[in-house]
């Protein structure tokens, strides 16, 4: 019992230190804004923005990645899907034995985003994991990452939500900006919605038939 009260003292204690945290707005580029804790590092490697700083539960860094100046212009939205798989196979590569776990779309502002968490293992048994965003647009690559040990997977929630949830764009930042036009062809969604209402209608049409049929034969 002592020992869960004492859980329970530096819990409340944790919270109260996060609530107390100062975070003011870092710019990263002209484009892209997100809050930090203040004492934030900022360097430049290899052409490369990084920002990091210290938080209650985690480590969060922001890394600005220019593209190359001749990249060809993505086209549609596979090309950008496509790009950001090679980009999470890539990190993934660079973690011995990480794996990316629960990946999925997301959006930020206007743009279209990649989160996923990779979880990797030191050899020992202790596991940590890395929380990403990942955003392409046709100059930059924008990385958003949080950091921190399987221990305090529980206590990281609210503070990685706070963290991702304060990245700022300016409107100047369009979808146009990942890939030049939408597909045009129909989404997945569409297709099984109209294949199911023709079905449908043909069903209802041969169901008349047989009536209209059975009916001639009685009469």
């Amino acid at each position: 019992m002592k020992k869960i009260f004492l859980s329970l003292a530096m819990l409340l204690f944790t919270i109260a230190a996060f609530s107390q945290q100062k975070i003011k707005p870092v710019k990263i580029d002209s484009l892209v804004t997100i809050s930090m804790p203040v004492g934030y590092q900022q360097k430049d490697t290899l052409g490369q923005h990084i920002y990091g700083a210290n938080g209650m539960f985690g480590y969060m860094t922001v890394i600005v990645a220019p593209n190359e100046k001749n990249n060809a212009p993505l086209k549609k939205e596979k090309d950008l899907n496509k790009v950001l798989k090679d980009y999470i196979t890539h990190i993934q590569g660079q973690s011995s034995g990480g794996s990316a776990l629960h990946v999925r779309d997301t959006t930020v502002g206007t743009l279209k985003a990649k989160a996923f968490t990779l979880k990797s293992d030191d050899g020992a048994g202790t596991f940590q994991f890395i929380n990403f965003v990942l955003i392409y647009t046709q100059d930059n690559t924008y990385t958003f990452e949080y950091v921190y040990p399987s221990e305090r997977q529980e206590l990281v929630k609210d503070e990685y939500k706070a963290f991702i949830s304060s990245i700022k764009l300016s409107p100047e930042l369009q979808r146009n900006d990942q890939y030049l036009s939408p597909d045009t062809g129909m989404s997945s969604t569409a297709k099984i919605e109209i294949f199911g209402s023709v079905a449908l209608v043909i069903a209802f049409i041969i169901v008349l038939l047989v009536r209209r049929k059975n009916n001639l034969i009685v009469g």
